[in-house]
């Protein structure tokens, strides 16, 4: 369990590094929550999970740095971004390279938290943060001073400020998280999922393979069910290997991601010239088999267990939904 937790941390990280580059709200948020869901889970953090940890803490502060309102910690005169500040200092000491990227960004964390407390006219709170953030050593006290006339003059909207903008600490973060990715390329649940999408030609491969005319408003949404897609398979094939190695499945911490990723099918707005996954879903028959996979479901899970069914069972283009659905259909005609 231990171990299957390490790895669906580690995906849930590259997957909140993408959706973070890639601006995906909806998405990020979700991966936010598996990941933090993740991470409580843990009595200790592994030492090495350590960086791993400290990232998706990082991006969930960064995602929400201009929040004043959202507290991680629990002193309330605590920011998203000065909380982000701490766990960047975490990151820096796991690492021994990146030395002027780590600069950039300590220093646009620093100023970025000054000028989110000045955008709200939060003046004497950003005096008060100016405090806590710079030391008296020297290397220090000319940023400091610049920054202490700035609050004074209560003008939020100077060159120092907009030469270190939000923009550009978000657009230093995708670098930092594309040197993570491509250090994390091993990832087991990456490589197991890249296998199935190779061997079977399905998931966002065959999405991306297939000539479909999209709407530039319906290209966020295809690209959310191509994921779809790569999770489902991923997860079907991995339990059964996770099953050969006497993990117990039956792990809520694991059955709250699986219901988590399944969750993703609660998608609207189906463009009249994608691919037509949900169409097909709707008026697919159910064959026989499908019929006898439900019912061994049901003896071996239970009623209402119908995402472990769906995981566990040969279904074809199903949901959970259309798994109930059809049990009350096949109990009215029994």
């Amino acid at each position: 369990e231990a171990v299957a937790a390490e790895w669906m941390l580690e995906f849930a990280c590259s997957c909140l590094c993408r959706h973070f580059a890639e601006k995906s709200g909806a998405e990020f948020r979700r991966w936010r929550d598996v990941a933090q869901a993740l991470i409580n889970g843990f009595s200790q953090i592994p030492p090495h999970q350590k960086k791993t940890v400290y990232l998706c803490q990082l991006l969930i502060r960064i995602a929400e740095g201009k929040s004043l309102g959202i507290k991680f910690e629990n002193d309330h005169r605590i920011s998203p971004l000065e909380s982000a500040l701490s766990f960047w200092t975490l990151l820096e000491r796991e690492e021994i390279k990146l030395e002027k990227l780590h600069e950039d960004i300590r220093l646009l964390i620093q100023i970025q938290i000054v000028a989110v407390h000045m955008e709200n006219s939060y003046f004497k709170e950003a005096a008060e943060v100016l405090e806590r953030l710079f030391t008296d050593s020297e290397s220090d006290k000319p940023l400091r001073v610049k920054l202490a006339t700035i609050i004074k003059n209560k003008d939020p909207y100077v060159p120092l400020l907009q030469s270190f903008s939000y923009s550009l600490l978000i657009s230093k973060i995708k670098t930092y998280t594309k040197i993570f990715m491509k250090e994390n390329e091993t990832n087991f649940l990456i490589q197991e999922a890249t296998k199935q999408v190779k061997s079977k030609g399905l998931g966002a491969t065959a999405f991306q393979n297939k000539s479909v005319e999209v709407h530039k408003n319906d290209k966020s949404d295809l690209e959310t069910k191509q994921r779809f897609v790569l999770h489902i398979i991923l997860l079907r094939d991995v339990l059964g290997q996770m099953q050969n190695c006497c993990l117990d499945v039956d792990s809520l911490l694991f059955w709250m991601y699986i219901n988590c990723l399944l969750g993703l099918n609660n998608m609207q707005n189906v463009g009249k010239n994608e691919v037509a996954l949900a169409c097909n879903r709707r008026r697919q028959r159910w064959t026989c088999k499908e019929d006898s996979e439900l019912k061994s479901g049901v003896r071996q899970f239970g009623v209402g267990n119908w995402a472990k069914i769906l995981v566990h069972g040969d279904f074809n283009n199903r949901t959970s939904v259309m798994l109930k659905d059809r049990w009350r259909t096949l109990c009215r005609i029994e």
